[in-house]
């Protein structure tokens, strides 16, 4: 190999990754995949609504909403992940939004506030769910890695704050799902979470068998101001739950 080219290669593994390579490849978008496919299994009264995406990365997920008529207001604490959100987005209303560190430039109310895979990686989660509560004004819809028990705990934890995809200040939490749901019950009057899980390894069905699992345990909630008539939820903490 000539110097010239030794010279290039060292150039190229010193280039930070983008915020494409942090989202862009198999595993994770095979894991929006069936993320979405279970959302659109539960048969939420989605389509034609106003909905704040939260933690949205470069917009994995924002097709979903786009695609059912939404109107969507896009948010994520990264500038390099809200700059590709733009590219791949054009006319989308992007804002740049810190669950850690929320602020009042976001002002409207909005029917759906969608917070998948995020919650996970801030340090106050509870002051994030009472944000995302003060902007909701029908469902908010919330899929997060949580931690194993029946107990109410946070479970800080240290994450790589120079990873696209990890948490923004270098600290995030893996709550019981115990913890979640009591605190979502502090600001909607009904809360639930479904009896299926997507069909993906990060999501358990035996609650009582954290051995089973991987090193990454999943689950969703859904927070309503109404009352849900929907089979597939429970206003319970499932211990088993089945695929969809």
């Amino acid at each position: 190999m000539s110097q010239s080219v030794k010279r290039l290669v060292k150039k190229v593994l010193r280039i930070k990754p983008s915020a494409r390579d942090a989202f862009l490849y198999f595993d994770y978008i095979r894991h929006d995949q069936r993320r979405l496919e279970h959302l659109t299994s539960l048969n939420l009264p989605v389509a034609g609504t106003s909905v704040l995406e939260v933690g949205a990365g470069i917009g994995g997920h924002t097709s979903f909403f786009l695609d059912r008529g939404c109107q969507v207001l896009s948010t994520e604490a990264r500038l390099e992940n809200l700059e590709v959100l733009r590219e791949r987005y054009s006319g989308l209303e992007v804002k740049q939004l810190d669950l850690d560190n929320p602020d009042d430039r976001i002002r409207q109310i909005f029917e759906i506030v969608y917070c998948y895979g995020l919650l996970y990686h801030l340090k106050e989660p509870a002051l994030a769910i009472d944000y995302m509560s003060s902007r909701c004004s029908k469902l908010l819809l919330l899929e997060t890695c949580v931690s194993f028990g029946d107990d109410e705990s946070i479970n800080s934890c240290p994450e790589p704050a120079e990873v696209l995809s990890q948490s923004f200040h270098g600290e995030g939490c893996r709550p019981t799902r115990s913890w979640i749901f009591n605190r979502l019950k502090q600001t909607f009057e009904f809360v639930y979470m479904p009896l299926t899980q997507p069909n993906h390894k990060e999501f358990p069905l035996d609650w009582s068998s954290p051995e089973n699992n991987g090193s990454l345990a999943r689950s969703i909630f859904v927070a309503s101001r109404q009352r849900l008539d929907n089979p597939l939820l429970v206003p319970e903490v499932p211990a088993v739950q089945r695929r969809h």
